[in-house]
């Protein structure tokens, strides 16, 4: 037996029962035999075994997928490498998978197509990585002018958001200006914490700051300037409201974590962020969604600690020490031998070298707005602060109220009114039910002609709702015996719809038959179960001339 028969018949088509998590069952095992050397195996049993679970189910789910559209292309001589490219790509089946299972089955695969679609992937791919990389640098290729060849730059963007200064070297070109301060307030993007923006001010020029890069292991604040650039000792001054707004988000990443890791469980690690003046956005680890209560419950007791203005106290440690007081630090971030770590006392404790507000009193107020996934295993939550979240609550209202006065009522009112209108609803839509079993809304009544002891009922409606459609046949097979009724739907999709009653049924006559072959004349086909079927119509036009073909085309079903 080769390798194919042993592994394909686990793949063949349709999936009964669907497949099921296998390695999720090993983990217990591997804590067992390894745990005494790795003793967070089995503290996190629980959690590895669970994770374990959801992420090989959504792998199970992708490749259930994949099969399935291999299913679809199983009369097929071929499968092409568009297809085939298709399967590697999005269902994530190797080349020599989709091989296998075609071989199995008398198919050829087109690998060449297959490689070319690879390929062609792989050089996008490139070039977009090639484009993110130099965004930008291409139109500031002018040379470094040094001012001070000894000059040493001072970030003092943690005490201060103002200074005077001099630049120590600048690079113009074109509309674009970059600056290398002495002393230097503004903070270059790291650790998810947005650059800062504001204005140098000299004599004779200003430089709006846009943005803050790294060069050289040095800061420059980026701008545009159409001028040629003349250095003078200047004036630079971050945009505070902006930097306050950063630091409140900041500072409730910090807050967020901490709650997290309470309420969901220690599991819990940042995962990435961004910290902007607008908003926050904070990713982690964990298994599966937020349930609500736990959202809500960890919202609670961030405001909590907001509320508290507990002061927030940053120092210098050696990474060591600071690792064996329990700071928290990045997975995968390298830290020097010297950290920086932020103590929200009692709350939280971590390696952080951005900026944070001065007590959590400052950050006003916390709100979630979103939570979603980010990555397998991997959720992410977005959220606001201060007068982000003020606006919010202040839109919210807004909203509400708007709706409440559709509604004809107040806002505190409104879940109550919906609640009514829903149930209103309901009872609505089982009398239209009712009145459509009993016949009422097929629109035109039509004709009725008789094909031997075989009444047949050819109507017209303007519904497009199936759910309706079937009702009226419904209520057409409980009052007729012996009867057909063809019922032709002339809304935003024309269609055909047959039902046969029970007695014709068991005569072998079947309503897929009859539908089919009157979409036919149209260009269209259907099909359904032997009592209620519908076909689509192909040509629109051809509408009158398939109902003037009924009677006939019902008469060779009918005999």
């Amino acid at each position: 037996m080769d390798k194919s028969e042993e592994t394909l018949p686990r793949l063949k088509l349709p999936l009964q029962p669907p497949l099921e998590p296998t390695l999720a069952q090993l983990t217990r095992a591997v804590s067992g035999a390894m745990g005494d050397v790795y003793p967070e195996l089995v503290s996190k049993e629980q959690h590895i075994e669970r994770v374990t679970r959801a992420e090989e189910e959504r792998f199970l789910e992708t490749i259930e997928g994949g099969l399935s559209r291999l299913e679809e292309l199983k009369g097929a001589k071929a499968i092409s490498g568009e297809d085939a490219f298709k399967l590697y790509d999005t269902y994530g089946f190797p080349i020599d998978l989709t091989q296998m299972i075609a071989a199995e089955r008398g198919q050829t695969v087109d690998t060449e197509g297959f490689e070319h679609a690879l390929g062609q992937q792989r050089r996008r791919s490139r070039a977009a990585r090639k484009a993110a990389a130099g965004g930008g640098e291409g139109r500031r290729r002018g040379e470094w002018v040094e001012l001070k060849k000894k000059g040493k730059q001072k970030w003092i963007g943690y005490d201060a958001t103002k200074a005077e200064t001099e630049p120590i070297a600048f690079r113009q070109s074109g509309d674009q200006l970059e600056l290398i301060l002495e002393e230097n307030p503004f903070y270059a993007e790291s650790g998810g914490q947005v650059s800062d923006t504001g204005v140098v001010k000299g004599d004779g020029w200003e430089l709006t700051v846009e943005g803050v890069e790294k060069v050289d292991g040095k800061s420059a604040v980026v701008g545009t300037f159409g001028e040629t650039f003349e250095p003078t000792a200047a004036l630079a001054q971050v945009n505070e409201a902006r930097r306050r707004n950063i630091e409140r988000n900041h500072t409730a990443t910090h807050l967020v974590h901490a709650a997290l890791r309470r309420i969901l469980g220690t599991h819990v690690r940042q995962a990435g962020s961004v910290v902007a003046p607008e908003r926050l956005r904070f990713d982690f680890s964990h298994h599966g969604p937020i349930k609500g209560d736990q959202l809500a419950a960890v919202e609670a007791e961030v405001n909590a600690h907001v509320w508290e203005n507990i002061p927030i106290e940053t120092r210098e440690m050696a990474y060591k020490d600071a690792i064996g007081a329990g700071a928290m630090a990045l997975f995968g971030e390298k830290y020097g031998d010297v950290v920086r770590v932020v103590d929200v006392p009692g709350v939280s404790l971590e390696l952080c070298g951005g900026t944070h507000v001065g007590a959590t009193g400052q950050i006003a107020v916390f709100r979630f707005t979103h939570e979603t996934g980010a990555a397998a295993g991997v959720r992410r939550i977005e959220a606001l602060t201060g007068p982000a979240a003020y606006r919010y609550a202040i839109e919210l209202q807004t909203r509400l109220s708007e709706a409440a006065g559709l509604l004809k009522t107040q806002p505190e009112h409104l879940a109550r009114r919906i609640e009514a209108m829903l149930e209103e609803n309901k009872k609505l839509e089982k009398r239209i039910a009712e009145l459509l079993k009993g016949g009422a809304g097929s629109g035109e009544q039509g004709a009725v002609e008789k094909i031997g002891d075989v009444e047949l009922h050819v109507s017209e409606s303007s519904l497009d709702d199936r759910g309706q459609i079937a009702a009226i046949m419904d209520g057409f097979r409980a009052k007729h015996k012996r009867a057909i009724s063809v019922l032709f739907t002339t809304g935003d999709r024309a269609g055909i719809h047959v039902a046969v009653t029970d007695d014709l049924v068991s005569k072998g006559v079947k309503a897929g038959d009859i539908a089919n072959a009157i979409a036919s004349t149209t260009g269209g086909k259907g099909g359904g179960r032997p009592h209620f079927a519908s076909a689509g119509v192909g040509d629109v036009s051809k509408l009158g001339e398939a109902r003037a073909r009924t009677a006939e085309i019902v008469r060779d079903f009918a005999r």
